[in-house]
C-alpha cells in the first residue's frame, strides 16, 4: 500500500509541471480547506475563523447583545431600583405649521406607579411615538406622590377633585369591590395599587383633566395616622370618637399602617 501511495504522489508532480502558472494546482490545494470551511461554518465561526461564516455569527451574536442592552436599559432605568407600572393613557397627534408645510409630531401622556401607595403622570412630545413614551415616562417619574392607603387596598375616606373642567369623586369601598373607574382614572388606581375604590367623573372627558383632577384629590387623602401626629393625640383616641369600643378602636389602630 505504500508503493502504491508514493506512485500516486509521483505520478502527480508531473502534472503540476505541466502548469507553470499554477492556477489549477492552487485551486486544488485550497479545495481541501474551502470545502472544510463550508461544511463546517457553524465550527469556524464560533471558532473565530475568518472564513464566510465567521463574521455573520459574530454580527448576529452582536446584534444580539445590542438588543440584550437595550432591554437591560429599559429594566434598570425603573426608580431606585424598583419594579415600577407604567401605562400608556393617550396618545395624541400633534402638529406645527412652519413655512414650508407643517410637522407632525406625537404627544404621550403616561402614569407610572409602584403598586404601593406611589404614583404620577407625565407628558411629552417627539416627532416619534417611542420617544414620546419616553419622555413622559421619564417626567411621571419625576413627580411621583406618595397616597396613604387603608389596609393596603383602598382609600382612607371620600375625596373629590377638580382640574378645569373636569371633575372626580373619589369613594372609599369594601373588599372585594374592585375599581370601578374609566379609562385614564383606572391607569392611576391601577399603578398606584388600589383594588377597591368607586370613582365618578363629572364634567370633562379630556384624559389630561381627568388626570389632573385624580391628583388633585388624591394628595388631599390624609391618614389617622397623620392627623393623629398633627393634633397630637393616639390614633385610637381619633377611631374611638364613631361609637366604637376602646378594644375596637385599639384593634383598628394597630391595623393602620400608614
Amino acid at each position: 500500500m505504500a508503493d502504491e501511495t508514493n506512485n500516486e504522489a509521483v505520478a502527480e508532480t508531473p502534472i503540476a509541471a505541466e502548469h507553470p502558472q499554477g492556477a489549477e494546482p492552487a485551486v486544488e490545494a485550497r479545495e481541501p480547506r474551502g470545502g472544510g470551511n463550508r461544511g463546517g461554518g457553524g465550527g469556524n465561526s464560533g471558532g473565530g475563523n475568518r472564513g464566510r461564516g465567521g463574521p455573520g455569527g459574530g454580527n448576529d451574536r452582536n446584534r444580539g447583545g445590542r438588543g440584550g442592552n437595550d432591554r437591560g436599559g429599559r429594566g434598570g432605568s425603573d426608580d431606585g431600583g424598583e419594579e415600577l407600572i407604567e401605562k400608556l393613557v393617550h396618545i395624541n397627534r400633534v402638529s406645527k405649521t412652519v413655512k414650508g408645510g407643517k410637522r407632525f409630531g406625537f404627544a404621550a401622556l403616561v402614569v407610572v406607579g409602584d403598586g404601593k401607595g406611589r404614583a404620577g403622570f407625565g407628558k411629552g412630545k417627539a416627532r416619534e411615538v417611542p420617544e414620546a413614551i419616553t419622555k413622559a415616562t421619564a417626567a411621571a417619574k419625576r413627580a411621583m406622590v406618595r397616597v396613604p392607603l387603608k389596609e393596603g387596598r383602598t382609600l382612607h375616606h371620600d375625596g373629590k377633585g377638580r382640574f378645569g373642567a373636569g371633575k372626580v369623586n373619589l369613594r372609599t369601598a369594601p373588599a372585594g369591590t374592585g375599581i370601578i373607574a374609566g379609562g385614564p382614572m383606572r391607569a392611576v388606581f391601577e399603578s398606584l395599587g388600589v383594588a377597591d375604590v368607586v370613582t365618578k367623573s363629572v364634567g370633562s372627558s379630556n384624559p389630561y383633566n381627568m388626570i389632573r383632577a385624580t391628583f388633585d384629590a388624591l394628595t388631599e387623602q390624609t391618614s389617622p395616622k397623620s392627623v393623629a401626629q398633627r393634633r397630637g393625640k393616639k390614633v385610637a383616641d381619633l377611631l374611638g370618637r364613631g361609637g366604637a369600643s376602646v378594644a375596637e378602636a385599639e384593634a383598628a389602630a394597630d391595623a393602620i399602617t400608614e
